[in-house]
């Protein structure tokens, strides 16, 4: 298994797309932390099953981060994978967007991942070995109506991203970004109805004619897919790709 000894630390990971990068790397051999918000006994389950400690911390709290990443420093030796995934949408015209969802957006969004990276970075370039992995979007390079705080947050993590990859490229070091398109994940089935709202659609016109409309696959990408990259971004086959957003998008960015 290519992650045997490793430690990783996955955010937003009791469900979605972090859950499944998490999967992929404990099935690789990595010790593995969890993070994020649900069923508590879903999430225990989970944990069993993974082999996994959870840590619930609010990632809009900085205090909260700093004793999640002591805590996994402690129970399991600083994160040598750093998967910052956790993330929260919310949709509506900037002029009536509401100001608390725009800072809530963009602490968990970007800031948590400043924070994480921050307190993990010491200990890998100590250990001249490390993997951060950005969860970013297609909103990372273009934009959508209605989403202006993700898609701030979004450029934001791909321009922070590049910056860290700069500072540590000779470090035994690489931070990447990931961007998929349309995942099929809680965070993108929520905002359903309030795109339906937002633009007078439907369900099916939400889907068809607004999520997927970008995407000439007019396939939704899948959390497996999207595991599959990290994993493979976490090899030392991959140890020259730094700095870089991997469009995953079904084509999206391509036009």
């Amino acid at each position: 298994m290519i992650l045997e000894g490793k430690v990783a630390l996955v955010t937003g990971s009791t469900s979605g797309i972090g859950l499944a990068i998490a999967k992929a790397l404990a099935g690789e051999g990595a010790k593995l932390m969890i993070n994020g918000f649900g069923d508590a006994d879903a999430i225990q389950r989970e944990c069993h099953e993974l082999g996994a400690l959870h840590d619930g911390a609010d990632l809009s709290d900085a205090a909260a981060i700093e004793r999640m990443m002591k805590r996994c420093a402690d129970e399991l030796g600083g994160p040598d994978i750093l998967v910052n995934n956790a993330g929260i949408q919310h949709v509506s015209p900037v002029e009536s967007f509401p100001p608390e969802k725009w800072d809530a957006i963009i602490a968990i969004n970007l800031t948590a991942a400043f924070h994480t990276t921050r307190l993990a970075l010491p200990a890998m370039k100590t250990k001249g070995w490390g993997r951060i992995i950005n969860t970013a979007s297609a909103h990372s390079l273009v934009a959508s109506p209605n989403k202006s705080a993700y898609v701030a947050a979004k450029h934001g993590i791909a321009g922070f991203a590049k910056t860290v990859a700069l500072e540590a490229a000779r470090d035994g070091v690489t931070v990447n970004c990931i961007s998929p398109g349309y995942v099929w994940t809680p965070l993108v089935e929520n905002q359903i109805p309030d795109t339906m709202k937002a633009r007078n659609l439907t369900r099916e016109q939400v889907m068809n004619d607004v999520l997927l409309a970008a995407q000439p696959t007019k396939k939704f990408v899948t959390p497996e897919q999207v595991a599959a990259l990290a994993l493979f971004l976490c090899r030392d086959e991959a140890a020259s790709i730094t700095g870089a957003n991997v469009s995953m998008d079904g084509g999206w960015t391509a036009a």
